[in-house]
């Protein structure tokens, strides 16, 4: 039954095959341990460098903002619609710092190159809202007649000298609503 000499009989496309299957879990092997986890990586690096140049971007627009209406806003529609359509953004945007000979534009430019405030509603990696808020206060006063009856109270909500911008993936927050010394600072820098 056995011959003396023991010669693989196996046909030379099972030996290939074998070779194949090999080659092709190799392949796997290295893309699953090497490539993927580099994409990942590159993808989280992009979704965080993005996110934060929105968020700073969001900070120059409240800036702005601040300067022509005396209080900060809490609404990001209104920050955008003020960035998009107000001539006050326009002029500081248009205008040139003759002391340093640069465009004095506080907005940069997104990652393909471009400014768009439409932009800067959505967080790049899940397309969520930023988190906006605003400090407010209510201040009430009761005025009172010389025999002492009540006439009325008033109050009035003072609005906006402190805000606090969040991404909701986690990539950092800017200013702070309880703590004037973070007015304006990014927590990565």
């Amino acid at each position: 039954m056995f011959s003396k000499n023991s010669k693989n009989d196996d046909p030379w496309y099972v030996h290939a095959g074998l070779y194949f299957i090999v080659a092709i879990l190799t392949f796997l092997l290295i893309k699953v341990a090497v490539i993927d986890p580099s994409a990942e990586v590159e993808a989280e690096k992009y979704f965080k460098d993005e996110t934060r140049i929105r968020m700073a971007n969001l900070k120059e627009a409240q800036i702005l903002f601040e300067k022509k209406n005396g209080a900060f806003t809490s609404s990001l529609d209104k920050l955008i619609d003020f960035i998009k359509n107000d001539r006050f953004v326009d002029s500081v945007v248009n205008a040139f710092d003759s002391l340093t000979m640069k465009p004095a534009n506080p907005f940069k430019n997104l990652s393909d190159g471009n400014f768009t405030p439409d932009s800067l509603f959505l967080s790049p990696k899940t397309y969520q809202r930023f988190v906006m808020k605003i400090d407010s206060s209510v201040v009430s006063d009761t005025i009172v007649n010389p025999s002492g009856k009540i006439l009325r109270v008033e109050k009035k909500t003072v609005i906006g000298k402190k805000y606090y911008i969040e991404d909701p993936n986690g990539y950092g927050t800017i200013g702070s609503i309880d703590n004037d010394a973070l007015k304006n600072t990014a927590s990565w820098e």
